[in-house]
C-alpha cells in the first residue's frame, strides 16, 4: 500500500515513485503550477512535494538552468491558493547533476480538514489521485465539499416533503429516546430535522415513512447466496433476496432480524469445557458493518444502494461512495470522522451508534475472539467502500457433527495426553488451534503447548500453516 514518506532524504525522493502522498518537480516549474499541486495535497489527505528534483530522479536544484528563487516556492501557498493551507518547508542540502553544492525545497502539506482548498486566480479545484493532481468539475466539488463538511448533503432540502410524510412510530420511539413528549412539528424543527416545512435529507431518511420517495437510492438490499461466488442466467444462485426501504431505523430492525436468521450456527468449546453453539460471526461485527454503511454512506451518490451480500464462505457489507476525504483504508480503524454527523447522533439517541469509529476496533477485536480472519476494508471500482467478514466454514465442515472419538480414532485416543486432548478439542472447535489459544485453554506455557502442537502434526492428526517457526500468523487445523 502506498505510504507517507517520513523523511527528508534526497536519495529517497530521487529514487521513490510519485504517489498519492509524494510527488517532485523541476524548480524550472512556476509558482501557479506548485500551487496546484499543493492544492491537491491540501484537498486530499496531505503529502510531501519536493522541488528541485526532476520527475525521472535527476536532482537539479535551483541553481541549474536559471531556475526560480526558492523564495517564489516559499510564498506559493499563501499567494496562489485560497484560503491558504498549512505547510511546512525544509531547504535540505545536495550536490546537483552538475557536481554543484545546492539545495531542494521539501513542502509538507497538511490536510484541509474543513475547507476545500482553491487556486486563487481562476478558482480551480485540485485533488490527488494515485501520481497525478487532476482537476475536479463542479459536481466533484461538491461532492468533496460534502467530505469536507463545509457543504452537507443531509442538511439540503427535500423540496416535495412535508411533516404528513414522517412515519409516526419512528417519531414515536424518537420522542421516547428524548424524553420528550413535544409536538412532533416542534421536535423535529428544534431539531434541524423540519425547515420553512419540509424535511431535510436527514430528516428524509431517518423519520418519512418511505424515503426512496425523495432519495430513491435510499435502500439496504440483502442478498444470500448459494455457494461462494455470484452466478447469473441459469445458474443463478440467490436464495433470498430482500430490500429494505423504509427509515433508517426500521431498515436496521429489519436487516438485523433477516441476516440473523440467515447464519448458521457451530459449536464451539467453552471456558468450562463443554461445547456450546455459536454463530458463524459474532453479531456485533456485522451489525456494526450494517449500521456503519447506513450511518457514513454517501447519501450524495446516487443510482445505488448498500448491499449486504451473504455467501457460504463470508459477508461483504458494500456502502455507496468512496471513503471520506480524510479518511484512507490505511488510517480507517483509528480515525474518527462522520459524513453524516446528524444522522450519526441521531442514531447515538436512538441506541444504534455509540461512539463514531470506536465499533471498527470492536470490530477487530470480535472477529479474533472467535478465531476468524481479521476483517477487511476495500474500495471496490474506487466508488464504494466494502467491509468483508470470513467465517472459517471449510475446516469446520470437517468435524461437524463429529464427536473426538471419531476424529482421531478410539485407539489413538487413549493414547492422548490431557494437553493433546484440549489442543484437538480446540481444533475441532474453532477451525483452528494456535499455540497462545492452547496456552490459554490449559493455562500451560507457550513451550509445552508448542511442543504438544508439534507432536500431533508428527502423529497427523494436525496440519501446521505458516511460513516460519516466527510467523505470527502460524495455526494448526485438523488433517483431512
Amino acid at each position: 500500500m502506498q505510504q507517507p514518506i517520513d523523511t527528508n532524504d534526497p536519495q529517497v525522493f530521487a529514487t521513490v515513485k510519485e504517489n498519492q502522498y509524494f510527488d517532485r518537480k523541476s524548480a524550472r516549474k512556476d509558482a501557479d503550477e506548485i500551487a496546484k499541486h499543493i492544492i491537491a495535497f491540501a484537498n486530499f489527505a496531505g503529502g510531501k512535494l519536493v522541488i528541485g528534483i526532476e520527475d525521472d530522479g535527476e536532482i537539479t536544484g535551483f541553481k541549474r538552468d536559471k531556475a526560480h528563487d526558492i523564495e517564489d516556492f516559499r510564498q506559493a501557498a499563501i499567494v496562489c491558493c485560497e484560503p491558504s493551507p498549512r505547510v511546512e518547508y525544509a531547504e535540505v542540502p545536495v550536490v546537483n547533476s552538475n557536481g554543484e553544492d545546492d539545495l531542494i525545497l521539501v513542502i509538507d502539506i497538511e490536510p484541509s480538514a474543513e475547507r476545500v482548498i482553491t487556486r486563487r486566480r481562476d478558482k480551480a479545484v485540485f485533488l490527488r489521485q494515485k501520481d497525478k493532481s487532476v482537476i475536479l468539475d463542479r459536481e466533484q466539488v461538491i461532492a468533496l465539499e460534502y467530505d469536507k463538511n463545509q457543504r452537507r448533503y443531509e442538511d439540503e432540502i427535500a423540496d416535495r416533503s412535508s411533516i404528513e410524510d414522517v412515519d409516526s412510530e419512528v417519531m414515536a420511539r424518537y420522542k421516547a429516546a428524548l424524553g420528550t413528549s413535544s409536538p412532533d412539528e416542534q421536535v423535529l424543527r428544534s431539531r434541524g430535522f423540519l425547515v420553512d416545512g419540509h424535511l431535510t435529507n436527514a430528516g428524509v431518511l431517518l423519520f418519512a415513512e418511505y424515503p426512496p420517495k425523495f432519495l430513491p437510492w435510499a435502500r439496504v438490499r440483502v442478498l444470500r447466496y448459494d455457494g461462494i461466488g455470484r452466478e447469473t442466467g441459469r445458474r443463478m444462485n440467490i436464495v433470498k433476496d430482500r430490500t429494505f426501504d423504509g427509515p433508517i431505523p426500521k431498515v436496521l430492525d429489519g436487516v438485523k432480524a433477516m441476516v440473523s436468521e440467515q447464519l448458521r450456527e457451530f459449536q464451539s468449546l467453552g471456558d468450562d469445557g463443554l461445547f456450546q453453539v455459536v454463530p458463524e460471526y459474532p453479531e456485533f461485527a456485522w451489525l456494526e458493518g450494517v449500521v456503519n454503511a447506513v450511518t457514513h454512506r454517501n447519501y450524495g451518490y446516487s443510482g445505488d444502494y448498500i448491499r449486504v451480500s451473504i455467501f457460504d464462505d463470508r459477508m461483504e457489507i458494500q456502502s455507496p461512495g468512496k471513503l471520506p476525504n480524510l479518511v484512507t483504508l490505511e488510517n480507517l480503524r483509528h480515525t474518527r470522522w462522520s459524513r453524516n454527523p446528524v444522522i450519526a447522533r441521531t442514531l447515538v439517541e436512538l441506541g444504534w451508534v455509540r461512539e463514531l469509529n470506536e465499533g471498527i476496533d470492536r470490530i477487530y477485536g470480535d472477529m479474533d475472539a472467535y478465531l476468524l480472519n481479521p476483517p477487511t476494508f476495500s474500495e471496490p471500482n474506487n466508488a464504494s467502500v466494502m467491509l468483508t467478514l470470513e467465517n472459517s466454514i471449510s475446516s469446520r465442515m470437517l468435524w461437524r457433527g463429529g464427536s473426538l472419538e471419531e476424529i482421531v480414532g478410539a485407539d489413538v485416543l487413549d493414547t492422548l495426553s490431557e494437553y493433546e486432548i484440549a489442543a484437538v478439542q480446540l481444533a475441532m472447535a474453532h477451525g483452528r488451534v494456535t499455540t497462545k489459544g492452547l496456552a490459554d485453554r490449559t493455562g500451560k506455557g507457550n513451550k509445552l503447548c508448542a511442543r504438544t502442537l508439534r507432536g500431533l502434526v508428527d502423529k497427523q492428526i494436525l496440519v501446521w500453516h505458516g511460513t516460519s517457526p516466527n510467523d505470527p500468523s502460524q495455526h494448526y487445523t485438523l488433517a483431512k
